[in-house]
């Protein structure tokens, strides 16, 4: 296999390769971990954009993944950005940065990338947001944009997890649901605990009428998830009468990592 060259620091061209260090790594679930990585000269991004992450082994073989990012571009001197990882039983690229990367490491990432499926403040709303799983982290770099430019656009966000310790930023969506920031509505599909407020069943027709804006407001919608939840949750948004033209989605297949 041909050697791949190491990246560079200090590029801005979204497509090269640059070095990254791990400031730190905050672990939100037994199974994901965000790692907040200090990159030099840091172009900035929109929320909703992603990057690649590329770990080489000593023999030359090369990995790479795809990650969104999971905060906005606020513009920072120390350019940081976080990216929020699942692992995966079968994956090549997650196991390390779940359960090996530390404070200190340095990985060679690129982008921003992507452009199609971003929001920022500007863009207006009402917004809904509908998220499986780790299909969350780019849907949360929307509901933060909107928490630093407060304003009275309608943020909507409906997630749904396996069970409630599956929850990534739990606390964090608890604390902008109460200050009104993001209207918020949660359901679980492999459990319950006692008391629990939300729902129970997997994102359903029914359940998207009663919690979204309706067809006539126009909303923007942004789908993320698995492929089998965003064909579920895109065919009963359009099965509701919304716009096929407002439907933003982006999916992850199951070798995804």
């Amino acid at each position: 296999m041909t050697e791949i060259p190491r990246a560079t620091e200090g590029r801005t061209d979204p497509s090269a390769w640059r070095l990254a260090s791990v400031r730190e790594v905050v672990h939100e679930t037994p199974r994901a971990v965000t790692l907040r990585f200090a990159v030099p000269s840091w172009p900035g991004h929109v929320a909703g954009q992603r990057i690649d992450v590329r770990l080489t082994a000593e023999d030359g073989y090369s990995a790479t993944r795809a990650y969104s990012i999971a905060t906005p571009w606020v513009g920072s001197a120390a350019s940081t950005i976080d990216v929020t990882v699942e692992q995966l039983e079968d994956g090549e690229v997650s196991p390390y940065l779940v359960d090996v990367a530390a404070p200190g490491d340095e990985l060679e990432i690129r982008g921003p990338i992507g452009g199609a499926f971003t929001w920022q403040p500007s863009d207006g709303g009402p917004v809904l947001l509908i998220a499986g799983g780790s299909g969350l982290v780019p849907l949360m770099a929307m509901v933060r944009a909107h928490a630093v430019a407060p304003s009275q656009t309608d943020v909507r966000l409906l997630l749904s997890s396996r069970t409630l310790a599956d929850v990534l930023y739990r606390a964090e969506l608890q604390a902008l649901a109460s200050a009104g920031t993001v209207r918020l509505h949660q359901t679980l599909t492999r459990g319950a605990p006692s008391g629990w407020s939300g729902s129970t069943r997997r994102v359903d027709a029914a359940m998207i009428s009663a919690f979204a804006p309706p067809p006539a407001a126009h909303p923007r919608i942004y789908v993320c998830g698995s492929n089998p939840f965003v064909e579920a949750a895109t065919g009963a948004l359009l099965g509701l009468g919304y716009d096929p033209a407002s439907v933003r989605t982006e999916r992850f297949g199951p070798s995804a990592s």
